[in-house]
């Protein structure tokens, strides 16, 4: 049980690192750094305790905060896609597609529609 409570605690600090800078490009090699890992047992830990890898999950994270910036602060998606650390605009919108099963502008249309609907309810 040892063991795995270190593991929880190695990852618990991966994921810090990569919550604090989830817009920049991934350095395994300093996440595994961070977390007193190796990168091969970084990934295997990673994905045991969350179901995904790092990357997987920064890219959960950079969508998530781009959703948030389009629905909460009115920002396009392509200022949206760039703040969070996407480089190229084809690559945000597929990736926010398949992630949340609409491109951008239609998915925060939608989510806003069913707000106003909330609100008049």
């Amino acid at each position: 049980m040892a063991s795995a409570d270190t593991h929880l605690g190695q990852i618990s600090r991966a994921i810090a690192t990569i919550r604090r800078g989830f817009q920049e490009p991934l350095r395994i090699d300093d996440i595994a750094s961070s977390a007193g890992m190796s990168t091969s047992s970084l990934h295997a830990h990673f994905k045991s305790i969350t179901r995904m890898t790092p990357l997987e999950y920064q890219k959960q994270l950079r969508l998530q905060e781009a959703r948030r910036l389009m629905l909460a602060e009115g920002a396009t998606a392509g200022v949206a896609g760039f703040t969070v650390g996407y480089e190229s605009q084809s690559q945000f919108s597929r990736e926010y597609r398949r992630l949340f099963g609409a491109p951008p502008r239609q998915d925060i249309e939608r989510l806003q529609q069913t707000e106003n609907f909330i609100q008049t309810v």
